[in-house]
């Protein structure tokens, strides 16, 4: 049987300004935006455009716990890694719009990758793997 990963969890503090980051900003495409009243929430969801199955929901954190996790959703690690095709339109592209690179891009045997943060500090991989990686779709 086929499966794959269909929604990750980010916790978020906003919903707005989440949205308007990951559309805006890496240029996602928003796929949902529904008001949720029975549990006082929206349930947006959010994809890289291109023909990847795996989306993002964005949770806004509910208390003081979950908010203690924005901006630090793998214990400093990197915690996404978003596929490219073109590394370097898309690392330009992004650094023009201001996101923060806090690794420089590096040239490696599984591809070129760079680490940058989100609009809470979360760590992603801007990535283009090689056709040597095992990961090269």
């Amino acid at each position: 049987m086929p499966q794959s990963l269909s929604l990750v969890a980010i916790v978020v503090r906003d919903y707005d300004e989440a949205i308007a980051f990951y559309t805006e900003t890496l240029g996602f495409e928003l796929i949902e935006d529904t008001y949720q009243a029975e549990q006082d929430k929206r349930w947006v969801v959010v994809r890289p455009k291109g023909d990847g199955p795996t989306a993002l929901l964005l949770a806004r954190a509910k208390n003081e716990h979950e908010a203690g996790f924005v901006g630090d959703q793998a214990g400093g690690r990197v915690f996404m890694f978003l596929e490219t095709d073109d590394f370097w339109r898309d690392y330009e592209l992004f650094k023009s719009r201001g996101v923060t690179f806090v690794r420089p891009p590096l040239e490696a045997d599984y591809g070129t990758v760079a680490v940058f943060e989100d609009l809470y500090g979360t760590l992603w991989d801007l990535v283009q793997y090689s056709n040597k990686s095992p990961l090269k779709r």
